[in-house]
């Protein structure tokens, strides 16, 4: 059996390594060894378990995937230059006026 990409919730949110709430090993009376994660959704708020056997086991899967930039992205990049020391400036100026951050969304 091969590893599973992603670990999903009943709900069908994807589960990530800060949903975890307990990570360990589970040895049967046959010798198998298992991994045994428990995590928390954090969208349905809901506990689960997911378990696995310790050689098709992949910590990745816990991990979000970062994506590169994308073509467009450099281009844009590549096209604006090194940053100035006058830019460096006027960014510390605009970070002493700053008075709230804004919400972070998920």
């Amino acid at each position: 059996m091969a590893s599973q990409s992603v670990i999903r919730c009943r709900c069908g949110q994807r589960v990530l390594d800060r949903d975890v709430t307990h990570r360990g090993y589970l040895t049967t009376l046959f010798g198998a060894q298992y991994v045994y994660v428990r995590y928390r959704c954090r969208h349905c708020k809901k506990m689960g378990e997911y378990r696995v056997q310790e050689k098709d086991w992949d910590p990745a899967v816990l991990r979000q995937a970062v994506r590169g930039p994308t073509r467009s992205e450099l281009k844009k990049f590549e096209a604006m230059g090194p940053v100035t020391p006058e830019e460096v400036v006027r960014f510390r100026k605009s970070l002493r006026r700053l008075t709230s951050l804004p919400e972070e969304t998920e």
